[in-house]
This record gives structure tokens, sequence and C-alpha cells, in this order.
């Protein structure tokens, strides 16, 4: 495993968290696509994140991946749980989308996780909420996280925030991250900058 050591002897132990690149966000067909929801600029990015993930590869830097994924019942679906929404939240969420075990829910071909990478199913915005990446994290003593993915705003950015609250140092990369919204991801950018 890559790891570096600085002249205090503290080790650095990356890992680099793929957030949601799956087919029904990113993908053409996908259930973003199907809404009528610009995805370009989510596809723009793949290009740097396959370079980056084969970087990561070569120097055996562990690679997770989540996946946002609803039930097919609807069970789990914010307007079941939330009586105050924003419009633009409550649009996408009429149906579930990336329904588990389907095409939609898994993370896009040209992004595939292997067998030694890991894959985190996630049900809301943060990689940490109610999942096992912390544990998996800690067994491999990771304590840097390096954030790439969709979306910069919303997932990436509540992931992010969440790892550095209970102690990992945090990094993004810019152009391996998108938004829907390009001024959202501005302001995610000068955020993490500043903070």
């Amino acid at each position: 495993m890559f790891q570096v050591s600085f002249p205090s002897g503290r080790k650095v132990v990356p890992a680099l968290i793929v957030i949601d690149m799956q087919n029904g966000f990113v993908s053409k067909g996908g259930s973003y696509d199907k809404l009528g929801m610009n995805t370009s600029n989510y596809r723009e990015i793949i290009p740097k994140l396959k370079d980056l993930i084969k970087f990561c590869r070569s120097k055996e830097i562990p690679i997770f991946y989540t996946e946002a994924v609803k039930e097919a019942s609807g069970i789990d679906v914010l307007t079941k749980i939330h009586n105050f929404l924003p419009k633009s939240r409550q649009e996408r969420l009429k149906f579930p989308i990336c329904i588990r075990g389907t095409w939609d829910g898994i993370t896009i071909d040209g992004l595939k996780p292997r067998k030694d990478d890991h894959v985190v199913i996630k049900r809301r915005d943060s990689a940490f909420q109610d999942t096992e990446l912390r544990v998996w994290l800690q067994s491999e003593g990771i304590n840097l996280l390096v954030f790439t993915g969709i979306d910069t705003s919303i997932c990436v950015e509540t992931s992010l925030r969440d790892g550095f609250n209970i102690g990992y140092d945090v990094g993004l990369i810019s152009d391996a991250t998108a938004s829907g919204n390009k001024e959202h991801y501005k302001t995610t950018l000068d955020r993490v900058g500043d903070y």
C-alpha cells in the first residue's frame, strides 16, 4: 500500500473516493437523462477520472466507489420522509432513481470497480451516513481521503465535510468532480480551498 512519511514521522496513507459515477446520473438513457437534466458536465470528467484511477492502481492506492441507490418500492425516497424539500429536489424524486441491482444504479462501464476495489452502497448524500466506509478505511489505516465524482456541491461536499469532521485529512480533485450547476460547483471549490 502507498504511504508517505513526513519528517515528523507521521505516515500519510491515501485513498481515492469516487462518488456516485453511476449510469442513472451520468449516462445517456439514465434516470437523470430521462428527467431532462443536463448531465454533460458529469460526462466531461470521465477521462480525468480514468487517468486518476489508473494512477492510483499503479501506486496501489485503495479506491472506494460509492453507489447511491434506492429501493424499487420507493420506501427510501426523500419525499416519503421529509415534509419540506426544495422544488428542484422534489421534481427529480417523483420516482426512485438508481434502483439497487439495476443498470441505472451501478457505476458506469468506463470506471467500473475491479475485484480489489471497494463499493460502498449509500442511501443519502454522505458516503459516511449509515455505511461501512469508516470501518473499511480504519481497517486499512487510511488517513487521507481524496474525493472525486458527482455532484460536487451535494454528495462530494457532504462526504468531504463528514470525513474531515471525523478526523480524516481531505482533498478534492477539481477537474475530476462536477456539478450540474456551475455556480454551485465553484462555491464548493471556494469553500474547500478556504477551509
